[in-house]
């Protein structure tokens, strides 16, 4: 379809990926194959742990297993195309694939935002309103909190975009392994000033927000922990530290991503902050909670014994 400023609407868009040199290619194959692998693997690990362990059946593990559920298919969403991308000389994907790997890819990063800050009000009602925990995160308070966020985070990323959709035009090319948003949008057809401002305005709802009540949460928790005796600090605060971890990984590669000058940032630099926060972050978050959470490990150990006595 011809265009009145001599440019045409594109069928499907071009990903250059990373290289075109088949060597760098087979290497970055090898590469991601194991972050994937690892990936899938961890996060389904981490959520079979979850439910077929009765005493990780509490709130924290509860958030923690939506987490996983969520890292296990954002990195799905980018990690096989990019896979396929980097033994095939076609890099092609259809403007409805890439329309579909863009509204997924955003709303399991959204969703990934809002559950670290429910996982962060957990441990502050837990750590510093013992008493009104049970009530606050009984099981019906959990779940529909849960619920609220992912209906929330469909409403605020995916439905905006359909409300305006865009056309992309020739030159079809993006410097990118993936349909990430800010890539797409500069195919656009149209003025992008709209777009721009709606991304900005769903980034600061998504990211500085709940970014906001997680560093109000560590600081009332911190003060709280002060206060107690220095034999129970290290015990009481060492729940926290996983979530620290992810949480400093996840919404600081996320916010130089989209909040940093735009101006700054070659197309180079967006690529490998998104390979960092889309296809890395998901393989770390279950090392890092395995690795650092005690009750993690005694069930996985206690639930690989239990199977080897059965068989």
């Amino acid at each position: 379809m011809e265009m009145n400023n001599n440019r045409t609407l594109a069928t499907e868009v071009v990903l250059l990926g990373f290289s075109k040199n088949p060597k760098i290619n087979a290497a970055l194959f090898l590469l991601f194959s194991v972050v994937y692998l690892t990936t899938i693997i961890g996060n389904g690990l981490m959520i079979c742990i979850i439910l077929i362990s009765p005493h990780l059946h509490i709130p924290m593990y509860f958030f923690l297993c939506n987490l996983s559920f969520i890292d296990f298919f954002y990195s799905s969403t980018a990690m096989p195309k990019l896979l396929v991308d980097l033994v095939s000389r076609d890099r092609t994907i259809s403007i409805a694939g890439c329309g579909i790997q863009v509204y997924i890819s955003v709303f399991l990063g959204d969703t990934e935002c809002f559950i670290l800050a429910l996982m962060a009000y957990d441990r502050y009602v837990a750590i510093c309103r013992p008493l009104y925990y049970p009530i606050l995160m009984r099981w019906s308070a959990c779940v529909w909190l849960a619920s609220f966020v992912w209906i929330l985070s469909f409403l605020i990323s995916v439905v905006p975009s359909l409300l305006m959709p865009m056309r992309v035009c020739n030159p079809n090319q993006i410097n990118h392994f993936m349909c990430e948003v800010i890539a797409v949008i500069k195919l656009s057809c149209d003025n992008i000033y709209v777009n721009q401002l709606v991304i900005f305005s769903i980034s600061f709802f998504t990211l500085l927000l709940p970014f906001t009540l997680i560093v109000c949460s560590y600081v009332c928790i911190i003060s709280s922990v002060l206060k107690i005796h220095s034999v129970e600090r290290s015990k009481t605060f060492s729940t926290c530290t996983s979530h620290i971890t992810v949480v400093g990984l996840f919404y600081g590669t996320a916010m130089v991503m989209y909040f940093g000058p735009s101006s700054q940032y070659s197309t180079d630099q967006e690529k490998f902050i998104s390979v960092f926060y889309v296809l890395v972050i998901p393989m770390l978050n279950p090392l890092i909670y395995s690795l650092k959470n005690e009750k993690v490990k005694k069930a996985f150990l206690l639930d690989k014994s239990l199977s080897r006595s059965l068989q």
